[in-house]
């Protein structure tokens, strides 16, 4: 049985006073599956008229085919250096050369004695190789201190993470949209950072958090102003809160679109639904839309929960992926698409 489908239409008022609508819509699809154990965003590059997909829970894997319904087996990602033990790719990008930058998501461990509770970073990744393996170019986005190693939502006590990256459409920044479970309600919620773009090579100490209108906080342990604030505290078992933002540039819309999980509002990280947002200009974290339900959460026994939605563009003249897409696209959660989302203004 699937989910029960929705149709929403999110409304966005500009300061001038003009409407613009557009909503999206998924109807049911033929089952396709990701290779890999899909615990995140799953990233996807063009190269050499191939697709090249990312897959993690923990450890990463990288499959590749003609498309995302042809996709080969997975194989092993390789790091320089193994002093993290898991990593999340959560986000890719290529330049011009061929050279890949990825970033991931981290979960430390021990930090809390007694339990399994953790508080997630996020770092950054090169390829020279079409990401078979990777140079870590270290941590670029972590929470400041305190961690609360009583939280009661059964993941993390506080940390960075479950985020997507993406390049603006004049190459001037890269925007992370990350989730924040920060110790102060008010710092909790998804949150945006960003990083210039010629800064992609040593990254470390060049990305900075959006906060109280500027973008001066730093990313290691700055504080930040979320563009979705956390209604219940994350510290909670009941935590009611947007987070695993996935973002892609719609061509058909032109616009930005993110998609979101929403937890609410009992014990477990249950997933209460997915929920999508506009924005027409990334530079303006006040300019997303009020997010609007498009599923509701997927019954138990679903991968994951039903967490981590995505899209992955199906033009491949294109070069369409899980950054780019147009009217409509496969729409995928925790690895698995058995929908079409359409768009329209």
């Amino acid at each position: 049985m699937l989910p029960r489908i929705l149709i929403v239409t999110a409304v966005f008022l500009l300061s001038s006073g003009s409407v613009f609508c557009q909503k999206a819509t998924l109807r049911p699809a033929s089952l396709v599956r990701f290779p890999g154990a899909t615990d995140c965003n799953s990233p996807a590059l063009w190269k050499d008229d191939n697709l090249y997909l990312h897959n993690s829970a923990g450890l990463p894997v990288l499959s590749h085919g003609p498309d995302q319904f042809h996709l080969g087996r997975t194989q092993a990602v390789f790091f320089d250096h193994h002093k993290l033990h898991t990593r999340w790719i959560e986000s890719t990008w290529m330049d011009d050369d061929g050279t890949i930058y990825g970033w991931y998501h981290h979960e430390p461990a021990g930090l809390c004695p007694g339990n399994s509770l953790t508080a997630p970073k996020i770092g950054a990744l090169r390829s020279k190789n079409n990401g078979q393996s990777y140079e870590d170019l270290g941590v670029v986005l972590e929470a400041p201190l305190p961690i609360d190693c009583n939280a009661k939502n059964g993941y993390f006590a506080g940390g960075n993470g479950d985020f997507s990256v993406i390049l603006d459409n004049s190459r001037g920044y890269f925007y992370f949209m990350i989730s924040t479970y920060h110790d102060q309600v008010t710092e909790q919620g998804v949150a945006v950072a960003r990083m210039a773009f010629a800064d992609r090579n040593s990254p470390v100490g060049k990305v900075w958090k959006y906060h109280k209108g500027e973008w001066r906080e730093p990313g290691l342990g700055g504080h930040v102003s979320p563009i979705f604030t956390t209604k219940v505290d994350w510290k909670r078992r009941d935590a009611d809160s947007f987070w695993g933002p996935s973002i892609h540039w719609n061509t058909y819309l032109e616009k930005w679109v993110l998609l979101l999980n929403r937890t609410c509002c009992s014990e477990g990280w249950p997933q209460e639904g997915i929920y999508v947002s506009f924005n027409p200009d990334l530079a303006n974290p006040k300019g997303w839309t009020e997010p609007a339900k498009i599923m509701d959460g997927p019954k138990k026994g679903f991968f994951g929960e039903g967490w981590y939605p995505q899209v992955l563009g199906t033009d491949k003249s294109k070069k369409e992926t899980d950054k780019l897409a147009g009217k409509v696209a496969r729409f995928y959660l925790a690895g698995r698409s058995e929908w079409e989302i359409v768009f329209q203004k």
